[in-house]
């Protein structure tokens, strides 16, 4: 007897719209993210993100 053995692999296809919208959305995300840490008047995360802020030459103050 033998037996075949079939294995399917799970390749995902996007297209190039699909990655577009994605790579939108994620800017986004981070601009989102870059704006509030940036112009926060919360103390919390001000001080958190202080370092990174003058080291690439973000004002803060």
């Amino acid at each position: 007897m033998s037996s075949r053995v079939l294995s399917q692999s799970a390749v995902s296809s996007s297209t190039l719209a699909q990655r577009l919208l994605l790579a939108i959305g994620a800017g986004l995300v981070g601009l989102s993210l870059v704006y509030f840490a940036g112009f926060s008047h919360i103390e919390a995360v001000h001080n958190a993100a202080h370092d990174t802020r003058h080291s690439s030459a973000f004002p803060c103050h």
